[in-house]
């Protein structure tokens, strides 16, 4: 957390009436019904808050500003000279004074500790906010909608949603993949991948985007599905280019075919010519639908190096039993 002088503008020596409007200025551009294109801006705004949560109350930024908290308003150290088993010195921060915490979690705002209720509590950022917004309650709340700056399009009541990208493999689309997600407020959190997700295609995360005053937004996850190396998507479907060689194709074999599970064996019948789709079933992407299936087609692929006696064998082939397969294209 870095110095709440620092995240809100002002020197050390500004007066409450500053700092109050500089938290103003700071939320009215930070926040996150304003900036529904820019999700990074949340963590800043969280950042924002918890600045203020501290330099807002007199009390805590007495306590910041001669090292007894730190910028998370949390104490320095269990007790300084004069404490006693109830707590700190009398003078200082009684008994009945607690340090809270302000946090930006999955319900949005969160705060730890119990502060003394009043209007240098939370709820003074509270009704700074909803001055800053224009009032999300009453006429606004009531069309389900309300806008925080006049000039802007009308943002949602409740939460905001967070938007996040996440890249994975098609092996990852079986439907047991579990990802772990960075979000843009810098928390991490582990996702089942749907199964047979398709790309660019959102899943939602429900509940865990910002608080608002009519409940709390979800994250929307973006899948972008790396290519793979050997299988092309076709829907729920995979298609697989499989070479073989030029004496499998003539004279039948056994080949092994890979699939995202594990490599299955496949029958090459005699004369199999390129080109040629084999159906493996049940080798594909889960669906609505059903498990997809991988089809292989063959692709002869004749020696790297040259070779003399396949050169001679071809000639032979060519001089004594030529044959034309392309006499049906003319």
């Amino acid at each position: 957390m870095r110095d709440p002088y620092e995240v809100l503008g002002v020197p050390r020596g500004a007066s409450a009436s500053a700092i109050k409007s500089a938290f103003r200025k700071l939320a009215k551009k930070l926040h996150p019904d304003a900036n529904a294109k820019d999700p990074k801006l949340a963590g800043r705004f969280a950042e924002l808050n918890s600045a203020y949560e501290i330099l807002g109350d007199e009390k805590k930024r007495k306590a910041f500003d001669n090292g007894e908290i730190d910028a998370e308003g949390k104490p320095r150290f269990a007790g300084f000279e004069g404490a006693n088993a109830g707590g700190f010195a009398p003078g200082g921060f009684g008994p009945g004074t607690h340090f809270e915490t302000f946090s930006w979690g999955p319900g949005g705002f969160s705060r730890g500790g119990n502060a003394d209720s009043g209007a240098r509590g939370f709820g003074g950022i509270d009704d700074i906010l909803k001055d800053v917004l224009g009032g999300l309650g009453g006429a606004g709340r009531a069309r389900g909608r309300a806008s925080p700056f006049p000039q802007e399009e009308e943002a949602p009541v409740t939460g905001q949603d967070i938007r996040a990208s996440l890249t994975v493999s098609l092996s990852d689309l079986t439907g047991n993949a579990m990802k772990r997600v960075r979000l843009p407020t810098g928390k991490e959190v582990e996702v089942r991948i749907p199964a047979g997700i398709g790309d660019g295609q959102q899943f939602r995360l429900k509940g865990q985007g910002f608080s608002g005053p009519d409940g709390t937004g979800d994250v929307l996850i973006t899948v972008s599905v790396a290519r793979h190396p050997l299988f092309e998507r076709d829907g729920n479907d995979l298609r697989l280019d499989l070479p073989v060689t030029l004496y499998e194709a003539v004279l039948g074999a056994k080949v092994r075919v890979p699939t995202l599970d594990g490599a299955v064996e496949l029958a090459i019948p005699p004369y199999t010519n390129g080109g040629r789709t084999f159906r493996i079933k049940g080798k594909g992407l889960p669906g609505k639908d059903g498990v997809g299936d991988l089809y292989a087609t063959i692709r002869l692929v004749l020696p790297r190096d040259p070779d003399p006696d396949l050169e001679e064998l071809m000639r032979k082939w060519r001089d004594q039993k030529p044959y034309d397969p392309r006499r049906d294209m003319s």
